[in-house]
């Protein structure tokens, strides 16, 4: 019979190198799979990992849909190295795009130059202001921030759906749920021409080595840390667990409101029923893909947003259902998951092991 068995030293190289090695185990698995359904495997990871971005466009398509990826996932990373586990990014992300697509249609077709800057600071306090509510929650009732941020993305999504239905509707939109289109000072700034890469981009970069900074420079940073490693010592240093909740889920919520609204104000230009294919969702797997780091954190974003170009290119082309996305991102999870379980336990053989309090043989004993 085997057991896991704890590792008393984890590799930390190791650490480093299993998001490469599920990366190639996904691989192996999309191989099996296009085999299955009848695809040449070669055409099929060509169509899927290299024709999406063998163009300037591809390209910019690739940092467009990576930019929400990785500031949603910076902030989930706060969170699970401190080990509170939110995965209500999406329900984040929604409220800031109502929040900041809000202030655009209160604003009217503005020209003042603090249109942009005030969609995207409500957007942050809407997104903060969401993730408040299952920080409030753990800590005055002990409630499970799983199934509250969880249940809280749904609330957002009808609470969007509302809107674009209702009262934020566009009377001369031939009936359509989505509001009226922003004006051109309430849109982000593009960045490459012939490309619709925009100044999101740039916030998610910036927001990254300020996340690196954070966490590795400063005092809250590393009082996260420590509560994450090791809450034990946490506690008994005097660090704050109730502090730490509400700090990592109000950054987390303020970085995924800002990935909502830089939608909206960006490839969308106005509100509409759907805003998001799933990136909230889909920063989870960023995150865990980047260890937690927020360099690691931009590769899983671009990584994943090849999956969703993939998939997209995959329909058109190899008439493959929308589901294959979903499923290279799972099996990309699944893999990460099992390797991180390798990492940190090994097999052990119980019939073999010597029970930990049993009498030495004579031979062990030196007789």
């Amino acid at each position: 019979m085997y057991r896991l068995e704890k590792r008393p030293q984890p590799s930390a190289v190791m650490r480093v190198v299993s998001p490469l090695l599920a990366a190639v185990a996904m691989l192996v698995t999309g191989f099996v799979v296009f085999t299955l359904l009848g695809k040449d495997p070669a055409q099929a990871f060509y169509v899927f990992f290299i024709k999406p971005i063998n163009t300037s466009y591809g390209f910019g398509e690739l940092l467009l849909k990576a930019s929400p990826l990785i500031l949603c996932g910076l902030g989930l990373a706060l969170c699970y190295r401190a080990n509170v586990w939110n995965i209500g990014a999406e329900g984040h992300l929604t409220l800031g795009a109502i929040t900041g697509g809000g202030v655009a249609l209160w604003l009217g077709d503005s020209t003042s130059l603090f249109a942009l800057p005030l969609m995207l600071l409500a957007g942050a306090l809407g997104g903060a202001a969401w993730g408040a509510i299952p920080a409030w929650l753990r800590n005055r009732f002990h409630t499970n921030e799983i199934l509250v941020s969880l249940m809280l993305v749904y609330i957002a999504q009808l609470l969007l759906s509302y809107l674009v239905h209702g009262p934020w509707r566009d009377p001369a939109g031939y009936n359509f749920p989505q509001s009226k289109a922003f004006g051109e000072a309430e849109l982000l700034p593009m960045l490459i021409q012939q490309t619709r890469v925009n100044g999101s981009l740039v916030l998610a970069l910036v927001l990254a080595g300020a996340s690196w900074f954070f966490s590795e420079k400063t005092f809250a940073g590393f009082r996260l840390q420590v509560a994450g490693l090791a809450p034990a010592a946490a506690a008994y240093a005097g660090f704050s667990e109730k502090r730490n909740v509400w700090l990592v889920m109000l950054l987390s919520g303020a970085s995924a409101g800002l990935a909502g609204v830089c939608e909206v104000a960006g490839p969308i230009g106005q509100l509409q029923a759907s805003i998001s294919p799933g990136y909230g969702f889909a920063a989870i797997i960023v995150a865990w893909v980047g260890r937690l780091h927020p360099l690691g954190v931009v590769l899983g974003g671009l990584l994943m947003s090849l999956l969703y170009l993939g998939g997209e290119a995959a329909q058109m082309q190899l008439a493959l259902p929308s589901a294959v996305t979903g499923l290279f991102q799972g099996v990309l999870l699944f893999y990460l998951l099992a390797a991180d379980i390798f990492i940190n336990y090994r097999l052990r053989n119980t019939a073999t092991a010597t029970p930990p309090n049993a009498a030495p043989s004579s031979t062990e004993a030196g007789v």
